[in-house]
């Protein structure tokens, strides 16, 4: 598969950001990655939507930065493996909204009425009653569709956030547990080609919410499949859709894998409450 961006350099210059200008990004860029959208593929079926919209100026939406005028949302069901979805597909724009030069941050703790008000999504006005104190996600699967996250779509302002939040950017958001850390059996690394290596290493540095880092990487197939999912019974101490970083990862795996020349066939489905991925190549 053609992947329009550098994948390595993309993903390593990638981070969250929460202080932007709040000026409208380039045309020409915002129509780029419309198209992009609009012909994002990935090799499993979704219905994910993505749907872009403008904001206005204020910390209504976000709550805690101000909104720039630029703004994406991603809409599917809210069963888990949906939600997984949603994150792999997310991400893959994100990606390459990153490589055009745009900053993003994943946000789930949105507000569901403002953004309802800016982008009229819900089947019913019921459904702004099932979001967790307002914010836009719900406590387990829910009626309809809703946007899962969403993100601001801009350029960075260095200035504007406050010193505790560059602190945080600059040593928080580049900090990364070790692959060793993350395999379900830590004496698999040895085992691991430098493919192999080189794919987990994209997928640690997936973002995730606290930057928590809940997946787990485990192998079938004489380390010729490669699986993602949380440890049975995990739960976030805060955000309350982790499968959406889960299938985040994946994507940055998958990733990987194109960038060493594979063509990974992938699955996923739902085992103990958790999303569980699969990667498969042959070397």
């Amino acid at each position: 598969m053609n992947i329009p961006f550098l994948i390595e350099s993309t993903i390593d210059s990638r981070r969250s950001t929460r202080s932007y200008r709040m000026t409208a990004a380039d045309k020409d860029v915002i129509e780029s990655v419309k198209d992009f959208a609009k012909s994002l593929s990935v090799p499993f079926a979704h219905d994910v939507e993505i749907k872009f919209f403008h904001a206005n100026p204020t910390k209504t939406l976000y709550l805690i930065m101000a909104s720039p005028p630029d703004n994406i949302a991603f809409v599917s069901e809210t069963d888990i493996i949906s939600i997984s979805k949603a994150g792999f597909v997310g991400e893959l724009l994100i990606l390459y909204a990153q490589s055009k030069g745009l900053s993003t941050c994943w946000y789930g703790h949105y507000k569901l009425s403002e953004l309802e008000h800016l982008m009229p999504h819900l089947q019913s006005a019921e459904q702004l009653k099932e979001s967790n104190m307002g914010y836009g996600y719900s406590k387990g699967v829910t009626t309809g569709r809703r946007a899962i996250c969403i993100t601001p779509l801009g350029y960075h302002e260095n200035g504007g956030l406050r010193l505790m939040d560059r602190f945080q950017q600059r040593t928080v958001s580049f900090k990364r547990k070790e692959i060793k850390d993350l395999l379900e059996s830590p004496d698999d690394y040895d085992k691991l080609s430098d493919d192999v290596l080189y794919a987990l290493d994209l997928g640690r540095k997936a973002p995730s919410a606290a930057n928590s880092q809940m997946w787990k990487f485990a192998f079938e197939d004489c380390f010729k499949t490669i699986t993602i999912a949380m440890p049975a019974g995990y739960r976030h101490f805060k955000w309350e859709h982790p499968n959406v970083d889960i299938g985040i990862c994946a994507c940055h795996v998958w990733l990987g894998l194109i960038d060493k020349g594979y063509h990974p066939n992938v699955e996923v489905y739902e085992d103990s409450g958790r999303a569980i991925w699969k990667l498969s190549f042959v070397q």
